[in-house]
């Protein structure tokens, strides 16, 4: 008897850790931690942070304009990141009940980012 789904190469394992469900919930509730960590940093430095639809944004004047785009992407169960023409894909990682690239939890790799372009 062969199992449907057994054996499937290439199955990530902080997919399979999560449900739909579950990643939408944890999803919301690191984009707007990742949000609120960020506020101090932009009413400092003078740059926007929007979360809306969800979809967080980082909208920047100085040094340049640009953007920084984190949005979830359900199909994979990871968060994506889109800044400084780079592309970031952070998964759950349960031992930080966080998304993280690394060990880099999403709110420090947003201002580690941030902090680099505003150096730039």
């Amino acid at each position: 008897m062969v199992r449907r789904g057994a054996g499937r190469k290439g199955l990530d394992k902080s997919m399979a850790a999560l449900s739909e469900q579950e990643f939408r919930v944890k999803s919301d509730e690191a984009l707007e931690a990742a949000r609120r960590a960020l506020l101090p940093l932009a009413d400092a430095e003078g740059f926007e942070v929007e979360l809306q639809n969800g979809v967080l944004n980082l909208v920047f004047e100085e040094p340049s304009d640009a953007k920084f785009v984190v949005s979830p992407n359900a199909p994979v169960r990871q968060i994506w990141v889109s800044a400084m023409a780079r592309s970031y894909k952070l998964a759950w990682s349960a031992e930080l009940s966080a998304f993280a690239l690394e060990g880099e939890p999403l709110p420090a790799l947003l201002e580690r980012l941030t902090r680099t372009f505003l150096r730039a």
